[in-house]
Parts: C-alpha cells; structure tokens; sequence
C-alpha cells in the first residue's frame, strides 16, 4: 500500500482552516486506498529533528502551513531546516510534494512560494498545491465549491505521486544543486540520521558541548606549558616560585570548612592551579580538569589584584577577568586571599 507523509505546522487550534483541508485531502486519499500518516510537529518539537528519516516511509508527502500573520512558522521551518541537514537527499529527490497553505492574514503567496522554493532546493518535486485566504473559516468549511475543489486537487496528486508523472525542470534545482550546499561533514544517510537523534537528545547535546569546553581549557593549558622558550621552561622548572602564587599564599586567610580548586589561566598561556582543602593551599602550574571554576586573567587585571586596587569579584562584574563554572567562588576567592585594601 503506498503511504503519504502530512507534515502539520500550525499549532492545532480548531479554526484553523489548514486542518480542514488536511482532514479533507486524508478522506479522498484514504478512499484511494493511499495510507495517510499526519505529523503534528507542535506535539513534539524536540524530536523535529529526527523526522527526515521518515520520509523514506513515504511516496508522497503534504506540507500544510498556518500564516496566522506572516510566514510559514517555526515548526515547518524547523523541519525543513532538519531536511537539509540530515535528510537523505537522494530520497528527497523522488518524493512528490503538495503544498498547503491557508491564511488568516495576508501572506498566503509568499508562503506558498517559500514551500515550493524550499522543496526545489532540497531537489524534490513540488505539485500544483493548495493556497487560499480564508476570511472565515466556518463559510469555508461549508462550502461545497470548495470541498469540491479539494477532492479534486487530492485526486490530482494522486496521479501525480502514483503513476510518477513527469515534471518540467527548474532552473532552482540545477543552480542549488551547483551553489548551495550544507556545509556539514560529507555523512551517508545513515550517519545523518542517527546525528539528527543525537541532535535531538538535549541532555546528550549538551554533555558534548561540556566535555568540549573542559577539553579545550586543558589542551589550551597544555600549549601554553609547551609554546614558553626555553629559558622559561628552565625557571619553571626550577624551585623559583610564581610571582602571583606567592602573593596569594602570602595572603592566604583560610576558610573552614572549605574545599574549593581554581583554575587560573593567563594570557601567557601560564597555568596556575588553587586546590584549597580547609586550612591547607596546594599550588600548581597544571590545571586541574576537576576544578569548581576557571577564570582568565591578563596582565593587567593581575597587575590590579596584586595591589589591591580591584577584588576579584570586582574585576568579574566589570569584564577585566572572565570566569566558567561555579561564579559563587569568585567572592569566596576574595575572603581567602584578601588582597584588597
């Protein structure tokens, strides 16, 4: 049995005169012996991103939009944002689309337009759709002229799915398929697809973008150590102290209980470590990847510190100093090692 995919991108709100075309187009199609599947993508907006795949359900589908003031809305967008990016494009290119839009306000065309133009750029095949403004949606829902009207295109693209009518070509096809494309990895469908589950997967998102972040700050550490000459290896090297650690651990007003690590991190590429553990301060030229917060200093907010003419909370609020991770430590940083005047 062949199947068409309907892609809903209004908000399903009873009036809205989309969902009694869909529902019309679905009865003739259904008649025809077609199996409708209807997506509302305002159900599930998270997993917009992995709906491409379904598309290889399909051997035709309908892209039905709401203009409730201007546009095609975010969902379908969204969706066909996704197509791009993780659809298998060699599909794409054998599916028959029919348009759908109806509008409340003034824009209907344009929006029309925008799904034929976004279908051609995908490479698919865009039938003659439906576009209408509709001023009440109850006068058109009981219209006769009009179901008619429906009944007749659903049979029209019917034909045109079933039997794989010929198209004419357009111009969009062959200049897009020169001049824009994603710019992504060159993936297989089946890797796009599972990047577009995984693109769905919040918690997995932005686990990646910490363990990114965190492996970042200790590679940047690491060239940091390794792009110093020689000569600053050899001191480093040396029993020779960090001129800003020894001010901090001349400073150094413990706290109890507490137990806290800073990263800190010059503009040198130097890496100085605090681990604090109640009364005791351990320094270290080494970041440590389990630290409560890492902050960034140059040489002029050290050059403030050291004097005591700015606190580090100070230097934060005012963007002399940028920090990542536990901001409540920066003002603990002030009460053990009081450096202000």
């Amino acid at each position: 049995m062949q199947r068409i995919n309907i892609y809903y991108g209004g908000r399903g709100l009873i009036e809205d005169p989309t969902i009694y075309v869909i529902n019309k187009l679905t009865e003739v199609l259904e008649e025809l012996n077609i199996n409708v599947k209807r997506y509302n993508l305002y159900e599930d907006k998270r997993g917009i991103s992995v709906l491409p795949k379904t598309l290889k359900e399909a051997d035709g589908i309908i892209l039905a939009a709401s203009v409730e003031w201007l546009g095609i809305g975010g969902l379908l967008q969204q969706f066909l944002d996704a197509c791009w990016l993780y659809g298998d494009k060699e599909r794409i290119r054998e599916l028959y689309m029919l348009p759908v839009v109806t509008a409340t306000a003034a824009g209907e065309k344009d929006a029309f337009q925008l799904l034929v133009r976004a279908w051609e750029i995908l490479g698919g095949i865009p039938c003659e759709g439906i576009c209408a403004y509709v001023a009440d949606y109850t006068d058109f829902e009981t219209d006769p002229d009009y179901a008619l009207l429906l009944e007749k295109k659903a049979e029209n693209f019917y034909r045109s799915f079933s039997k794989k009518v010929k198209v004419f070509p357009s111009s969009t096809n062959s200049v897009c398929e020169n001049t824009l494309r994603p710019k992504t990895m060159h993936l297989t469908p089946q890797e796009s697809e599972q990047l577009s589950m995984y693109v769905s997967d919040n918690n997995y998102v932005q686990k990646q973008k910490e363990d990114i972040e965190e492996l970042t700050s200790m590679f940047k550490g690491l060239l940091g150590d390794d792009s110093e000459d020689s000569s600053n290896a050899e001191k480093s090297s040396s029993s020779s102290e960090d001129p800003f650690a020894a001010v901090l651990k001349e400073h150094f007003s413990p706290v109890t209980p507490l137990q806290v690590c800073y990263n800190l991190q010059f503009e040198d590429g130097r890496v100085l470590s605090l681990n604090i553990n109640d009364t005791e301060l351990v320094c270290s030229d080494k970041a440590d990847p389990a630290a409560n917060i890492r902050i960034k200093l140059n040489q002029k907010a050290v050059k403030q510190l050291t004097s005591g003419e700015i606190t580090m909370h100070n230097a934060f609020l005012s963007g002399i100093v940028a920090a990542k991770g536990d901001f409540k430590q920066i003002r603990t940083f002030d009460t053990i090692f009081p450096l202000s005047r």
